[in-house]
């Protein structure tokens, strides 16, 4: 019962007496101008389950119950001050509860968060997209002498966008955290304003029945024996004062409603908050660390393909080499064979020169016999020419 006594509100119609109590339990008052209870108390009050509670007195302990009685009977609802302020204070708390709330929701860009994990997926997605590597032997050594440098640049320029990207979402993740924490105090606080807000609304709906249930038949009576037009006028006041506070207790109600709705709505903001800071610690703690041992593999593959590429170019070019010496060892064994097997003179070459030296004794032979017919058909021209020219010499003389 000390537990209950230390946190159950107080019912109070003196606004004084308010203040005093402000820092320790919400206090009823009937002044809306009273001190509202802080929005986040420093200290986080143990939580208490949230079960659904009919309107009744139920949801209270038996020494709240005794001070919903004791209260109930301090209210006056013939003092229509005290009618339109009844509480107006718990209203003030859980309006400014609900701003409290929205403006956190205002504040609050979740958009970043994603916005930071999107951009996280694209850097760990752009690794290792580089230009395909030529085909062949030829084109491998021509980039292989590159492309490790070059997956090591691209692995740090990646991962330094990954740090910075992983220190937004550790920031995120702080101010997540403590929202989360901040929501933890105010569904505690709205748990307070509604039952403040209950204990003001049956201790105003007993003092309600207690009047309806023995003043107004009171009233009534004495109106109907008296006859006097002034009974009469209380009887009709006091009716009118019952409407009145009761549509007062009726406002307090739909403000009850927007406490319990309140509690699920805080969760729902809570629960975002949990969801994102599960995804970012799980960005932190698995996705990042499991890129960099995959890019530590990356890296010891691309080794061993890079060795076992170039030992398979090397056994291909010794390969490559043996065959081109056996086909040019053959090829000069052969012509040595030959050359050692042939002849100093080659019998065509004897044959030509044979040939030709025949063909040109037969032609001497025949220029010769020309030469010596036409030698002989000279000397015949000659003398002709000699007769003839003696002949001449002799006609000259006769």
């Amino acid at each position: 019962m000390a537990d209950e006594k230390n946190t159950m509100p107080e019912l109070t119609l003196e606004p004084e007496a308010a203040t005093a109590a402000a820092a320790a339990v919400p206090e009823l008052t009937l002044d809306p101008a009273a001190p509202s209870t802080p929005a986040a108390p420093e200290a986080a009050p143990e939580k208490a389950a949230a079960e659904p509670v009919a309107m009744d007195d139920r949801l209270l302990s038996e020494e709240e119950k005794q001070a919903v009685e004791a209260f109930a009977k301090k209210i006056d609802i013939t003092d229509s001050n005290q009618v339109l302020q009844y509480g107006a204070a718990a209203q003030k708390n859980v309006a400014g509860f609900s701003e409290n709330a929205l403006s956190n929701v205002r504040s609050k860009d979740l958009g970043e968060v994603g916005q930071a994990l999107s951009e996280l997926v694209v850097e760990l997605k752009q690794f290792g997209q580089g230009e395909e590597e030529k085909k062949g032997i030829f084109g491998f050594f021509k980039k292989s002498a590159n492309k490790l440098e070059a997956m090591k640049a691209q692995y740090s320029k990646v991962e330094t966008n990954v740090d910075r990207i992983s220190r937004q979402l550790e920031q995120h993740q702080v101010t997540l955290l403590k929202d989360i924490a901040m929501f933890d105090q105010m569904y505690e606080l709205n748990l307070k304003y509604y039952k403040e807000l209950t204990m003001y609304i049956l201790a105003g709906k007993k003092k309600l029945e207690d009047v309806r249930g023995r003043e107004l038949p009171e009233l009534k009576k004495q109106a109907e024996t008296s006859g006097a037009q002034e009974d009469a006028q209380k009887y009709n006041d006091m009716v009118q004062m019952c409407e009145r506070f009761e549509k007062k207790l009726h406002d307090l109600e739909l403000t009850r409603m927007v406490s319990i709705q309140m509690g699920p709505q805080t969760r729902l903001l809570q629960n975002n908050d949990t969801l994102m800071v599960e995804k970012i610690q799980s960005s932190l703690v698995n996705t990042i660390p499991l890129w960099k041992s995959q890019m530590v593999l990356a890296l010891g593959l691309e080794h061993a393909r890079q060795a076992t590429a170039a030992q398979s170019a090397v056994t291909d070019m010794t390969n490559e080499l043996l065959k081109k010496n056996a086909d040019l060892l053959k090829t000069g064994t052969v012509a040595a064979a030959k050359e050692a097997e042939r002849s100093v003179i080659d019998i065509e070459t004897l044959q030509h020169t044979n040939e030709q030296l025949i063909s040109t004794l037969d032609e001497v032979l025949t220029i010769q016999r020309e030469g010596a017919a036409k030698r002989k058909a000279a000397e015949a021209e000659l003398g002709r020419i000699e007769g003839e020219l003696k002949q001449k010499l002799m006609e000259l003389h006769n």
